[in-house]
């Protein structure tokens, strides 16, 4: 039987959104499979084990204090009593966001040894960064929408006439570093140009302006290491922006439609679309690549999520779903390419 942690919450504004998804993710782990425990990441970024029963909405500053040790054969420790955590096989890391997507906690799981979900420390970074996976994604030959990239100290030098003019209105604002809508507006005029920029800039240094892409937007679930495979393709459908309020309200006006009604030919073009952009962010096990078909036909890559969410209206396990995979079926496969990257790792040497 697998010894697995499962690590959530985090110092994000996400937060709230990974307890969720634990929650989904641990009702699915079979637990004659699997051997739980439970590391909620406070949102002051204290690690803690758990009871995930007794958490809410948010991981509360209660609970006995983790200390992650490297170099030891069980790193993850209770500070307490100095108890280790025997025998951990992998983390299961469902965490949203900075400080949990980015490749910070990814870099922590390699120095621990441990295999996890999710890509390596590059391909969680880099895809994180909306403005270097849009460099990379350009120079593999993979359209993204036309844009400038702000830093905070350069807010005072910009032009909104002459930026509108160049990508047209509407625009759109989003922070560099953040997921799940957070930060992000919709621009057709001056004013709330500047009111969007100011939002935008509370949750990251560095923000994009980026030109609309007027077409539909369709997921794409992509799974696998070396090999990945891309699932059926589906379409969020909405009347406004995709806000977090849009995407996580329960008086939600979305509606996803799996399978997008598409002509094969172009279904086809979407997912080769989303196996060429995982493969240049490097990324690894799982992630949703999130693409525009516009009404020219191109198909645009917006961003891709490296841990996308398991809550019960996510599109990433409804996509493999439609495929013939059960949530505990996806989770088992996902935990296999975790530990065979882990594996592949491992067989490299370290001494010369």
């Amino acid at each position: 039987m697998k010894k697995i942690a499962v690590v959530f919450g985090g110092k994000s504004p996400e937060h709230k959104i990974s307890v969720r998804s634990a929650k989904n993710v641990v009702a699915a782990l079979d637990r004659n499979q699997y051997d739980l425990c439970f590391i909620g990441i406070d949102q002051q970024g204290v690690w803690r084990l758990v009871d995930i029963d007794a958490v809410a909405e948010v991981v509360k500053p209660e609970g006995r204090v983790i200390s992650l040790v490297p170099g030891m054969k069980d790193p993850i420790v209770l500070q307490d009593s100095a108890e280790a955590l025997k025998g951990i096989d992998l983390l299961y890391l469902i965490l949203h966001g900075p400080n949990g997507e980015d490749g910070t906690v990814q870099g922590l799981a390699r120095m621990l040894n441990i295999p996890f979900i999710g890509p390596d420390v590059l391909g969680s970074s880099v895809a994180m960064d909306k403005d270097y996976s849009k460099r990379l994604l350009a120079a593999a030959g993979v359209n993204v929408a036309p844009g400038i990239v702000v830093a905070n100290f350069e807010k005072p030098n910009l032009d909104y006439s002459k930026i509108s003019k160049e990508l047209g209105t509407p625009m759109f604002i989003k922070p560099a570093n953040m997921g799940s809508s957070v930060g992000v507006h919709k621009v057709e005029d001056e004013t709330t140009f500047w009111a969007a920029l100011e939002d935008a800039f509370l949750y990251d240094h560095k923000v994009l302006i980026e030109q609309m892409i007027e077409g539909r937007e369709l997921e794409c679930a992509v799974m696998g290491n070396d090999f990945p495979k891309a699932s059926t393709i589906g379409e969020v459908i909405t009347p406004e922006e995709y806000s977090y309020e849009e995407k996580y309200s329960s008086e939600s006006s979305t509606e996803v439609k799996i399978p997008a009604d598409l002509p094969a030919e172009t279904a086809k073009a979407l997912q080769e679309v989303a196996k060429k952009a995982y493969r240049a962010l490097r990324c690894e096990v799982l992630s949703r690549v999130d693409m525009f078909l516009a009404d020219s036909g191109e198909i645009y890559v917006n961003e891709i999520n490296t841990l996308p969410g398991f809550t019960s209206i996510s599109m990433y396990p409804q996509l493999w779903a439609y495929e013939g995979y059960t949530y505990s079926e996806l989770i088992d496969q996902l935990i296999t390419y975790a530990i065979e990257r882990h594996t592949a790792h491992k067989a490299l040497k370290t001494d010369w």
